[in-house]
């Protein structure tokens, strides 16, 4: 379990943020040493002579108004500059006391002043800088020179002399300081990368273990993606890949589980009457018809169940979806009516439709069909000898209700319940037929279901029974 923790993984993520975040913060520490110790001396040398040139320039702005002095005056002090204005023929126009004049006299700079003169005159420009260098003084001067008016014979001289003071103290402060400031950032730099890294990293090593158990077919897993939007994204996505796999399974195995118990009869039957052609009827064409008749009727309804089981299967591991439009019910009905037209001229019967032409529905029309053809057929397969099937669609505050009625022996109260159920037949009920594979009202449950839509059965024993829906408009 030592050598274990002990192990880093140096492709993981959480090693990868924690060196990264490392390596961000040594080179914030060492561009701050570059910039504080070994450049500090250029930079404050470049900032002195910005500074210098900018309030030359605010005073040759000014230069001709009345607040002139009192502006040189402040701005000498605050920056800590000799200001001295002289004209051509030797007039001292300005030269105020300020704390720098204090400690210098006010004729330290005439030879310095001299040779400013001097290069402005030879270099034709109205600005001219040098940097005064004094063995006997401890630190460097800029020298600033400038024209405040340049007419011939009645010119006026700026002169700024700005002390640049040794920054080798100030060096050594910040260096010292920086020594503690680079080792509590690099302490910081550690934990925090640390708690960062796994922080990160913790949700992502979740959804990988809950993938390993997705894997193994464990659908009821779930995955849990953190505090940060992208992982929670894939957590969910991978979550609804569950639920679909999920789904793909329940469907598979449970059309195994029908395929396996359903058809188990009918191959049976197709089995035995096989065996019964080869064996008893081959030379007899009468009793080999009617044989082979019994096992074409099997197959068909083999087809018939095998469908029935698919559609039933997909519907309750909600694999099926729905293609929702708006269409008129009544279209729908008789549609699905005039395929029954051989009942009416053979068999008399009567199916009554109560329907406006204007009422639309909302739903999936090809599914709506089926429940109307299942709902139909059921109360054809179990009407008494009246014959008569009623169907009646109205309009309802909530949306559109359609009714099946049939003049059937009806359903007992305790078995209605129950009718919905897969294969389940109601006791009083006598069929006309063995044609159905007892899957219809079950498969009409699972789209009604899809559709949200509210259904149900009246039925009064010796009465028949009333099936009905409601669709939204």
């Amino acid at each position: 379990m030592k050598l274990d923790f002990l192990r880093i993984d140096q492709k993981s993520l959480k090693f990868k943020i924690w060196v990264y975040f490392v390596l961000f913060a040594a080179l914030l520490m060492i561009m701050l040493w570059f910039l504080q110790i070994f450049f500090l001396d250029t930079y404050y040398e470049e900032m002195k002579i910005s500074e210098t040139r900018k309030v030359a320039r605010s005073i040759i702005s000014k230069y001709g108004n009345e607040e002139l002095v009192d502006y040189i005056s402040s701005i000498s002090y605050k920056n800590d500059m000799f200001i001295h204005i002289e004209s051509s023929d030797g007039t001292i126009i300005f030269s105020p006391g300020n704390s720098l004049q204090q400690r210098i006299p006010g004729n330290a700079y005439l030879m310095e002043m001299s040779v400013i003169r001097k290069n402005l005159i030879n270099s034709g420009s109205n600005t001219t800088s040098i940097m005064l260098t004094d063995p006997g003084r401890k630190n460097n001067t800029l020298a600033y020179g400038a024209y405040l008016d340049n007419t011939p014979g009645n010119e006026v001289i700026l002169y700024i002399f700005s002390p640049l003071f040794p920054v080798e103290s100030t060096v050594d402060i910040l260096a010292n300081q920086l020594r503690y400031v680079t080792l509590i950032s690099l302490a910081l730099a550690f934990v925090l990368s640390y708690l960062i890294s796994n922080r990160v990293s913790k949700p992502i090593v979740n959804i990988t273990n809950s993938a390993s158990k997705l894997a193994e077919g464990n659908y009821s897993v779930t995955f849990e993606g953190g505090r940060y939007s992208e992982i929670a994204r894939l957590a969910d996505t991978l979550n609804y890949t569950s639920r679909e796999l999920a789904k793909s399974d329940n469907l598979h195995k449970d059309l195994i589980a029908n395929v396996s118990h359903d058809l188990r009869t009918p191959l049976t039957m197709v089995k035995s009457y096989a065996e019964m052609v080869r064996d008893l009827s081959g030379n007899n064409p009468e009793k080999r018809t009617a044989h082979l008749q019994v096992i074409i009727d099997e197959a068909d309804r083999l087809n018939l169940l095998v469908s029935d089981l698919l559609v039933l299967s997909k519907m309750q591991s909600g694999v099926e979806t729905l293609n929702i439009s708006k269409f008129a019910l009544r279209d729908t009905i008789t549609s699905i009516l005039n395929s029954y037209y051989l009942l009416y001229e053979q068999e008399g019967f009567q199916i009554n439709l109560e329907c406006a032409p204007s009422i639309l529905v909302t739903g999936d029309e090809n599914r709506i069909r089926q429940v109307i053809a299942n709902l139909v057929s059921n109360a054809i397969r179990y009407s008494s000898d009246q014959k008569t099937i009623s169907i009646k669609v109205s309009e309802t505050e909530n949306g559109v209700r359609c009714q099946v009625s049939d003049s059937g022996q009806g359903i007992p109260a305790e078995e209605l319940e129950h009718i919905w159920d897969r294969y389940y037949k109601s006791s009083s009920n006598v069929s006309r037929n063995t044609s159905g594979t007892g899957l219809g009202l079950s498969i009409v449950k699972e789209i009604l279901l899809l559709h949200h839509a509210k259904f149900g059965v009246e039925s009064k024993v010796g009465e028949g029974s009333t099936f009905w829906f409601e669709l939204g408009k």
